[in-house]
């Protein structure tokens, strides 16, 4: 049975404000050490699938670069399988921007033809999950379904985010609501499906020639054939699943790495997340340095009497001393520079955070989810000795001391760089 993986990695990830400015959301970092496609990406090939086809949109750039050619998830072959990325492109007979979900698979169905699968996986590539793709495969086998859809038990106030699906007695779906403003029963979509070759052949196609479609699976293609009584069931997973699509999830998931016991456990060597890493040496942490329930990435140097709490540090973070870090996520090659004080926040690419300085800040009383509040740096993003970023502020890439004023910035506010790009 030949199956060919197809994810979707052209979201913008405008909730995740600053750390998409530069990079589409599956290309950002996660865990110290990885992207978040790496998750998709790592399940395919730990349940032997390995022809991949991976379909971009926004700036995907660094998602080229580090895909590459496939070498870290073997996925570097010529003759058979491999990983292949697409973009939108013109011809002229079509070709726009993607315009949904189904539009974007359309688009590349020719490269999807030329495997001849009996099976297609889709896939979204921003989701941090374990999954052996197989569990599913087996099921869609087992009950001769045209299409069957992952999905998972959702909390009430999750439910408008997700596509809500209702299932009979057999688990064959008998309603599909997309993003439903109030919360119905059901459980919540996933956005992996595994469809007959033949049947997501004629329903895309279908669907092309549909104006009025927003040409989307969740919101058109599979209403449509659950509509008309076409074989759609469910397959519930229960395993540990996240959507990283705002900041404050993007937080919750890296706290849940460092759980006691972790809530996703990177070290399980039955199933390796596999990523392109830096040549890097080893973290070197200095005498009376201290560190608790963190993840410390290669080349990381923590100076003298430095604190980490509950924080991930990214291959290269430096952190000098008497500086303190809790319940922070600092990506690859950030400097926290002596007794500066970094809390409950996000720090981009080779951010700076000067001497004395403090960027964020612990909460005060109950910390209920919704009301947190995280402050984010752009990558780039310089805070001069002594200067206060207030919680929840954001601070834009490239901000460097003059953009800043001399005023502290209060909590909530935003700014960004006054220099034109080619002055970046």
């Amino acid at each position: 049975m030949k199956t060919v993986a197809v994810i979707l990695a052209g979201g913008e990830g405008s909730r995740l404000g600053v750390l998409t400015a530069k990079r589409t959301k599956p290309a950002v970092p996660f865990g110290g050490k990885f992207r978040i496609i790496d998750f998709a990406l790592s399940n395919c090939v730990n349940s032997g699938l390995f022809d991949v086809m991976i379909v971009a949109q926004y700036r995907p750039h660094s998602l080229i670069e580090h895909i590459g050619a496939g070498g870290p998830w073997e996925l570097d072959r010529e003759r058979t399988g491999g990983v292949r990325i697409y973009s939108p492109y013109k011809s002229r007979e079509a070709g726009s921007w993607f315009v949904g979900t189904a539009d974007a698979v359309q688009q590349n169905f020719l490269f999807v033809k030329d495997r001849r699968p009996d099976l297609v996986v889709i896939l979204s590539g921003d989701h941090i999950y374990r999954m052996n793709y197989n569990d599913l495969i087996a099921k869609h086998l087992e009950r001769r379904a045209d299409v069957t859809l992952a999905t998972m038990e959702v909390p009430d106030h999750e439910k408008s985010r997700f596509g809500i699906v209702q299932l009979d007695q057999d688990e064959r779906v008998t309603s599909f609501v997309e993003k439903p403003k109030d919360p119905i029963p059901g459980l919540g979509s996933m956005g992996i499906y595994v469809f007959n070759y033949g049947v997501l052949d004629r329903v895309l196609l279908e669907d092309s020639r549909m104006p009025e479609s927003n040409h989307d699976f969740g919101k058109d293609i599979l209403p449509r054939m659950i509509a008309r009584g076409e074989r759609v069931f469910s397959w519930k997973y229960a395993g540990y699943w996240r959507d990283v699509g705002t900041i404050e999830s993007y937080w919750e998931a890296h706290m849940d790495l460092i759980g006691e016991p972790p809530l996703y456990d990177l070290n399980d060597l039955g199933w390796l997340i596999h990523t392109r890493s830096e040549n890097r040496p080893p973290a070197r942490l200095s005498k009376g340095a201290q560190v608790s329930d963190s993840l410390i990435t290669h080349g990381c140097t923590i100076a003298q009497d430095a604190l980490i709490e509950r924080s991930i540090l990214s291959a290269g973070v430096r952190v000098e001393p008497g500086a303190v870090v809790r319940e922070s996520v600092l990506l690859t090659d950030c400097v926290i520079e002596r007794g500066a004080v970094v809390e409950r926040a996000i720090l981009d690419k080779r951010a700076r955070v000067g001497q004395g300085a403090r960027v964020g800040a612990m909460p005060q009383g109950d910390d209920e989810p919704g009301s947190r509040r995280f402050t984010v740096l752009g990558k780039n993003a310089v805070i001069p000795a002594g200067f206060v970023v207030g919680a929840g502020a954001e601070v834009g890439p490239d901000v460097i001391p003059s953009d800043l004023g001399g005023s502290p910035l209060p909590e909530g506010a935003a700014v960004f760089t006054k220099r034109r790009p080619h002055e970046v």
